[in-house]
């Protein structure tokens, strides 16, 4: 985590001469190993999750989706590749990276990253350590709803059994109703995710040149 930019995970990272392109700048698809190789500093790299043996089988990367936003050009100063993780599934994290040298951000990533099963191949639900390492990244109340969610985990067992108790004695009244009409908008309402896409992106029309920053203060 760096000191100027706190919640954020930083990675210094030399453009290569190999990397150019006969137009001149960085090829576009070059730009994307910058992204992998932040992601990969942070799950097997950082220093918690070396010492807490975090991900032991490795990660697989399910999704790119990437705006570039400037060409980027080979210069002696290194690129900051800047990582934090914009939410957290039973399995996945999704994590946005922004490749920038100051002052400008040359390229925008958002990631999904999957932990994988050794057995299998598969993905794998994450553990309590490797969410909570993953929360440090998040915005404070984001990183508070995925340990407060996981909180909440462990006392849903009691929960449900004094529902389960409270509800016992109102059985034969709460029938009777039901037998008399239907109970309308019963049960949970199912929530669907929705992808937002970004604009931008190769072909899009050029906007002003944008600064690099952080994404989580």
């Amino acid at each position: 985590m760096s000191a100027l930019h706190p919640g954020v995970h930083v990675l210094s990272c030399s453009t290569r001469w190999s990397d150019v392109d006969e137009n001149g700048h960085i090829n576009n698809a070059r730009l994307v190993g910058y992204v992998q190789e932040g992601i990969y500093d942070l799950f097997r790299h950082h220093a918690t999750a070396v010492r807490q043996s975090l991900f032991p089988s490795g990660f697989i990367i399910a999704r790119h989706e990437i705006d570039y936003l400037e060409q980027l050009h080979h210069r002696p100063e290194p690129l900051s590749v800047r990582l934090t993780v914009e939410r957290l599934g039973r399995s996945s994290a999704h994590i946005e990276v922004n490749v920038c040298r100051e002052p400008l951000t040359f390229m925008r990533a958002r990631t999904v990253v999957v932990a994988r099963d050794r057995e299998t191949g598969r993905s794998r639900k994450l553990s309590q350590n490797e969410r909570r390492f993953l929360a440090a990244f998040m915005s404070v109340s984001a990183a508070g709803s995925v340990l407060d969610t996981a909180r909440g985990d462990r006392g849903a067992v009691g929960a449900a059994a004094a529902a389960a108790a409270g509800s016992a004695g109102s059985a034969t009244a709460a029938g009777a109703a039901r037998r008399q009409a239907p109970v309308q908008g019963s049960g949970p309402t199912p929530v669907r995710w929705v992808p937002v896409r970004s604009g931008g992106g190769v072909g899009s029309p050029r906007g002003p040149r944008r600064r690099c920053r952080a994404s989580a203060s």
